[in-house]
């Protein structure tokens, strides 16, 4: 490491790399540090479609599809008495080679993006920890100290901090901006079976969203390659975690209670570990200043639901890059530059914030939407892939909104069957 650089990234997850790789492509010279050895696991293996287009910038379209991870084609519902939606084919939608995906390994993903941003100029360290980020008496960012692999701490110097450590979030946490989303105080069990029955055809690879019979819990299935699949419960943290036993014995409970995923697991074998998280919906207050700018989980997270997160992550990251990259060029690292993009992408954010309160009501169904507003259906998929920095975008939600405050939940399912 040098003892200054441009832009120090901290966190190389999805945010962390694409930032780092767009700043160093510019010439700027990038310091990427992330606190754990790359490769490292992380949970957030399903790609929306939209991220071909933040991968085509990074160049990296083409090795993506080279690592021989599972296709993603499709997003399939099944509701609690097991009825199973007509799968969203994204295809059918836009034919072109942008509207297919994957469902990745993210440990493999995340050292792609990390090598990538080396190829591109940047200095990548992991196992380094972000200690502090120094600022000077009028709040400009001067520097960070950092803990590197040997256990040495050191003072470097820079222009720009760009924070990508995840829900960790240094920055905003140091200046108590992290704001708890108070409806989606969520939590989740999971962990990774062999063998799990999936789709057929080009449903294979699907995403499936299972409701349990009762609505008060969801399951994730994830195809993922050499057969494993990512299984996991979400409901309310209070539900999940708290008088109810281990984790294992509540997902274990909620399992039974999920006749979908129950079919799809019957001649699987259970291979990880069970894992959990808890209350990650937030939003911080505000995410640049002078001199830092927050990406990815640090800027905030939505939902698990519709595998935005890693989407949004790259979009993030590439976005904030391209900031930090002409501030530093035209010697303007303000909070105004360095947050130019924020709030195009927080808009685009709002829309499918607005389907996921719509997904946790329990007296609403997408496929009854869909029935009731066919002409809606593109507006649905839309969202469904990404596609959310557009005028048209929120066009549904009158109607939706509308049917949401009306509907009442009659005893028979509401999800249409295939």
């Amino acid at each position: 490491m040098q003892a200054s650089y441009d832009c120090v990234v901290v966190g190389a997850g999805p945010a962390g790399g694409a930032a780092a790789a767009v700043v160093a492509e510019a010439g700027h010279s990038t310091l990427l540090i992330e606190r754990e050895p790359v490769p490292r696991f992380h949970v957030g293996e399903s790609l929306m479609p939209e991220t071909y287009w933040p991968l085509q910038r990074l160049g990296l379209n083409q090795r993506v599809r080279d690592a021989g991870w599972q296709i993603k084609k499709s997003v399939q519902f099944v509701s609690g008495r097991g009825n199973e939606s007509e799968p969203f084919f994204f295809r059918t939608h836009d034919d072109r080679d942008c509207s297919d995906t994957w469902q990745v390994e993210r440990s493999e993903f995340d050292k792609m993006l990390f090598d990538r941003a080396g190829e591109l100029g940047a200095d990548c360290q992991d196992r380094t920890r972000l200690m502090d980020v120094h600022t000077d008496d009028a709040g400009q960012v001067t520097g960070v100290t950092v803990k590197d692999a040997d256990g040495q701490s050191k003072r470097i110097d820079c222009r720009v901090v760009i924070d990508a450590t995840g829900q960790q979030a240094f920055i905003a946490n140091k200046l108590g901006l992290k704001q708890m989303n108070e409806e989606l105080r969520k939590a989740a069990i999971w962990t990774y079976y062999q063998n799990a029955r999936r789709g057929e055809g080009d449903n294979e690879g699907a995403t499936i969203i299972m409701h349990t019979e009762s609505k008060d819990a969801w399951f994730w299935f994830i195809p993922q390659s050499r057969g494993i699949t990512s299984v996991g419960v979400v409901s309310d943290n209070d539900y999940l975690l708290k008088g109810r036993g281990t984790p294992a014995e509540v997902f274990a409970e909620e399992l039974e209670r999920c006749p979908g995923m129950k079919s799809r697991l019957t001649d699987a074998t259970r291979v990880g570990q069970i894992r959990t998280a808890k209350e990650f919906s937030y939003m911080t207050t505000q995410h640049s200043g002078n001199g830092w700018v927050l990406v990815g989980d640090a800027f905030g997270f939505l939902d698990p639901v519709y595998s935005s997160g890693v989407y949004f992550a790259l979009e993030m990251g590439v976005r904030a890059g391209d900031a930090v990259a002409e501030g530093l060029a035209k010697k303007d690292v303000s909070a105004e530059q360095l947050g130019s993009w924020c709030g195009e992408f927080k808009e685009g954010m709002t829309w499918l914030r607005k389907l996921v309160f719509a997904f946790y009501s329990k007296d609403f169904s997408i496929g009854q939407f869909m029935k009731k507003h066919p002409e809606h259906r593109g507006g649905v998929t839309d969202l469904l892939i990404g596609r959310i920095f557009h005028e048209k975008a929120g066009k549904l939600f009158p109607d939706m909104d509308s049917m949401i405050q009306s509907v009442q939940r009659p005893e028979s399912d509401m999800m249409p069957t295939s």
